[in-house]
């Protein structure tokens, strides 16, 4: 396993764990380079207007189209060491 993907890992574990709860932006970033760091691009369909929660983590997902899967968790990694 490569250190990028033990240091993801790790930052995933750590997220459930973080002293205080981030606001909704942020946890649309965290989920966001989440899925792009361990899925790649999506390729989902897109949700309907009517689920607001799943459009929004659908479309922060989306924003990331394009961003490769190490530069993903590499964010991630940094977002959540700043957050705890």
């Amino acid at each position: 396993m490569s250190a990028l993907k033990a240091a993801f890992d790790k930052a995933v574990a750590d997220s459930k764990n973080l002293s205080e709860r981030p606001d909704n932006a942020t946890l649309l970033k965290i989920y966001a380079l989440y899925k792009q760091g361990s899925t790649g691009d999506n390729e989902e369909k897109k949700p309907s207007f009517s689920d607001m929660v799943a459009r929004a983590k659908w479309d922060a997902w989306t924003k990331l189209k394009g961003t490769s899967p190490e530069d993903a968790m590499q964010q991630y990694v940094d977002l959540i060491a700043e957050l705890s």
